[in-house]
């Protein structure tokens, strides 16, 4: 990608001054890591015998962990219940730079997704989860209303977890605010994300919604439409190994895909969406955002599991 198209990346006093909110569904992303010599007695399934575990902040945790490695200044606003887990996501948001603001819920437990990996290669995945009280939400909804004045970004983060089931109450506050607001969707009720400055489907997300398209033109007459119906400033659809295609009321604007191996595209959203609100927050359009993320996204798929670019990376990205 050439620099041209990407335009000066922001100073560290840039970035230090976007002040980028997250809210969302926080998870603990938990990988046991091992070797496979043999298959079970018991049953036809691998024995590993587990070497290490690592445990990595994971959903909007992990939005909140790419951003502040980019030099925002981040807070995070989200669920976790009343266990160890919830204990390790707060301890790694505070060795990450990460400004946590948890509601522990003591009815639920923290979700989590546990992964066993055989030789780099994931073997098996254990989720652990369960919705938020409805009083809970309400915590959440307050905590939110004292740190939204002193953000300028807030990133709206939807695993379908339940902690955004009022997310159009959130939208409402923070664009009442004059914050940007920027949601990585979930589910094909797109109706839920009316009034957001910018909502970022994947492909697969964009079809829930819309459908399928036979062609470009028509998949831009149905972003444009849901644009329009949703009253949103743009729609970014990110599309794998076709790049990202924005739709914004000018029209359509797409960037190719890095040319990268694809090692594991966990966490790929995370990344594109942390960089998107640093570079929205430090003052660069969307159009020159969308490429830096874009860059952040080839990057980090290059990576094992849940992961971050840091500004070295995509400063040396320049040259790919």
């Amino acid at each position: 990608m050439s620099a041209s198209a990407l335009g000066v990346f922001p100073s560290d006093e840039q970035r230090a001054a976007a002040r980028v909110l997250v809210v969302g569904d926080v998870m603990l992303d938990r990988y046991w890591f091992g070797e496979v010599h043999r298959i079970s007695p018991e049953a036809p399934v691998p024995v590993v015998h587990v070497s290490r575990s690592e445990d990595r902040l994971g959903g909007a945790a992990n939005v909140a962990r790419n951003a502040a490695t980019l030099g925002a200044h981040v807070t995070l606003v989200g669920v976790v219940g009343d266990d160890d887990s919830g204990r390790a996501i707060a301890r790694l948001c505070e060795d990450e730079g990460v400004r946590a603001d948890l509601v522990a819920d003591p009815s639920v437990p923290t979700t989590m997704k546990m992964r066993v990996l055989g030789r780099q290669q994931q073997l098996l995945r254990v989720d652990f989860e369960q919705p938020p009280s409805p009083g809970v939400l309400a915590e959440l909804a307050a905590r939110v209303a004292v740190h939204i004045a002193d953000h300028d970004v807030v990133v709206l983060s939807d695993y379908a977890k339940g902690v955004l089931d009022q997310v159009q109450d959130l939208i409402a506050l923070a664009r009442a605010r004059g914050c940007v607001v920027l949601v990585d969707p979930k589910g094909d009720d797109y109706g839920r994300y009316r009034g957001a400055s910018l909502v970022t489907p994947n492909q697969s997300e964009m079809r829930e919604a819309v459908g399928r398209w036979r062609d470009e033109a028509q998949l831009a007459e149905r972003a444009q439409h849901l644009r329009q119906a949703l009253d949103l400033e743009a729609l970014l659809v990110t599309r794998s190994e076709l790049g990202m295609t924005l739709f914004t009321a000018e029209g359509r604007d797409h960037v190719e895909a890095l040319a990268r191996e694809v090692f594991d595209v966990s966490g790929a959203g995370d990344t594109v969406i942390a960089t998107l609100a640093v570079m929205r927050a430090a003052g660069l359009d969307l159009h020159v955002a969308m490429r830096w993320a874009n860059l952040a996204g080839g990057i980090v798929v290059g990576k094992l599991g849940t992961s971050i670019v840091t500004p070295d990376e995509l400063r040396a990205g320049l040259a790919i």
